[in-house]
């Protein structure tokens, strides 16, 4: 397994990250287990979760994702041994279950990991996110910014981080990260650090052969600010595995259970991904190996979130750590995504 350092930590993660968004709905607490016994054997130290999970959300599975770590650290003694990231949910009309108010606001940010904690069976979280913004923004598969006047928000940027920053003093958690937040959010809370403890080392959005738009503006600034990405999605809720290909729809899979999820699922997306399949097949490649090499390989990437519904699918995923693509391909793939630019953003 290859590993690289969370920004600005002396914290060595694993390329592959383990992604649990499944676990209490798709996944049984047993799967579960499985997979981070698999996974850890396999030299992925690397699990992220959040308060909200699983996903699709409802009231009756919140947080069950995270119990089912909590009772494999219970089981496993393996604590000491995992970099773990979970998040704060914000504000959303999928999350009003959670809290009665979902701001960012000291007392529920307390709320939040003091709950995480206890379902995990922990004293501490390694990086602790944002999951998304308060403020109204383009997120979750919406292309463009429309200013609305009426957005309630006010500016608090400071407020938050001295809100985490307590809780780091309190050894709850040790650094801090973002998820599915722009360039203007992720500039505005670094310039509202005042210390290097509260500064956010993470973002974590999608990032994935259909949607490369993290490339636009939030890049450079991992490059030029020392930020990770951490890439979700990388197979597009499993197009990117060819699974969905000339209108199959398998039995139990994501998009034949949750119909809703419908973010990678438009014409040019599966157009792209034929030709995406075309180049693997062309290279000996799978297309699950094409497109998560493609993310792996990328400098900004500090480790690519992975998740699977089945052993199957989880020994091909974390394998990819291995494939590297040739020049000659990597000049493909931006070929193909010039012919149809983030058809999925």
């Amino acid at each position: 397994m290859d590993y690289n350092l969370l920004p600005n930590s002396d914290i060595k993660v694993s390329k592959i990250c383990l992604g649990t968004m499944t676990w209490g709905r798709q996944n049984t607490e047993a799967e579960g287990h499985e997979q981070m016994d698999y996974a850890m054997e396999q030299g992925v130290n690397f699990f992220d979760a959040a308060e909200l999970y699983p996903v699709p959300a409802n009231r009756e599975t919140q947080g069950e994702t995270e119990r089912i770590i909590g009772s494999w650290f219970k089981k496993t003694g393996h604590r000491e041994k995992i970099i773990l990231a979970t998040k704060v949910a914000g504000p959303g009309d999928y999350t009003k279950h959670i809290r009665k108010n979902l701001s960012f606001k000291k007392a529920h940010i307390d709320e939040a990991i003091d709950k995480s904690l206890q379902r995990m069976q922990t004293d501490y979280i390694d990086l602790y996110q944002l999951h998304w913004p308060e403020r109204k923004t383009n997120t979750f598969g919406v292309r463009s910014f429309r200013y609305d006047p009426n957005d309630p928000w006010e500016e608090n940027f400071e407020a938050v981080l001295d809100a985490l920053n307590d809780n780091i003093k309190a050894g709850k958690i040790r650094h801090i990260g973002l998820s599915n937040e722009n360039p203007w959010g992720i500039m505005c809370f670094l310039r509202a650090s005042q210390s290097f403890a509260t500064k956010m080392i993470t973002v974590q959005n999608p990032y994935s052969l259909l949607n490369r738009l993290f490339e636009v503006g939030s890049t450079e600034i991992c490059h030029r600010e020392n930020i990770g990405l951490l890439a979700y999605s990388p197979l597009a809720f499993g197009v990117l595995s060819g699974k969905y290909r000339n209108g199959q729809m398998p039995a139990n899979s994501r998009l034949a259970l949750f119909e809703r999820l419908s973010r990678y699922s438009g014409e040019n997306s599966f157009k792209a991904t034929d030709l995406y399949f075309e180049l693997a097949s062309d290279h000996g490649l799978s297309l699950t190996e094409l497109s998560l090499a493609f993310v792996n390989d990328r400098s900004f990437v500090t480790s690519n979130i992975i998740g699977a519904t089945t052993m199957e699918q989880l020994k091909e995923n974390i394998a990819t750590h291995k494939v590297k693509l040739s020049k000659e391909v990597l000049k493909a793939i931006d070929q193909i995504n010039e012919l149809i630019p983030n058809p999925a953003p």
